[in-house]
């Protein structure tokens, strides 16, 4: 894994400007499982998930939730039933609720020239850069509360926690970033802290859907 070096140095490509932290975010559809390395800001114990691939997620899809599949595009994820689709610029895809809008996920894919996620830094680097300089508005207090690398059929998946308060919201949000096919895939989904506690577990299994395929 890469050495840390400093979150205002990381090399981060640069992504189009997230409104996951604002009450109007939106979100997009489902899909997949890893195998997770519990990496709390350094080292890792891993479980091996069998490989999966994009046309099974429709069938696999857990209930309670729908699957995205973008082929084109190379990835995969699930997300609650009820969400709908929207469109935000800037944003691949985009799913929320039409209630709850803090309740949302997107994704977002953009060009790189790196080839693995490691190869930014370890985990807690990489993911409190991201959020300070993409994932949250300037003016939005962070806090990075978890970040882990997870390893799915051999690729390198960075997955983290953290929270956004404005003025009169927080919002409690997870990440999942991944370099696969020349690109930088980001997954971002989360909940209005006061619903935190109702919604985590259907959030995580969002997150936990998120799959990337190599494009051929």
């Amino acid at each position: 894994m890469a050495t840390a070096v400093p979150a205002a140095s990381l090399p981060l490509p640069r992504l189009a400007s997230s409104s996951s932290s604002s009450p109007t975010a939106t979100a997009r559809r489902p899909s997949l499982r890893k195998r997770h390395c519990a990496v709390t800001p350094v080292t890792a114990a891993c479980s091996l998930a069998p490989p999966r691939q994009l046309d099974n997620v429709a069938a696999e899809a857990k209930k309670g939730f729908l699957p995205v599949v973008d082929k084109k595009a190379g990835y995969s994820f699930l997300y609650p039933f009820g969400w709908e689709e929207v469109a935000v610029q800037g944003q691949d895809k985009v799913y929320k609720d039409v209630i709850e809008p803090l309740e949302s996920v997107s994704v977002n894919s953009i060009p790189t020239s790196k080839e693995d996620i490691r190869d930014l830094g370890p985990p807690d680097k990489v993911a409190e850069a991201l959020i300070k300089k993409v994932l949250a508005p300037p003016m939005q207090k962070t806090k990075l509360i978890e970040a882990k690398e997870n390893d799915v059929d051999g690729r390198a998946y960075y997955t983290f926690e953290f929270t956004a308060q404005a003025p009169n919201y927080t919002r409690h949000a997870l990440g999942a970033i991944v370099i696969a096919n020349g690109k930088f895939y980001t997954l971002t989904t989360g909940a209005n802290e006061r619903r935190w506690e109702k919604m985590k577990d259907r959030l995580h299994t969002v997150v936990d859907s998120f799959k990337i395929e190599n494009r051929i």
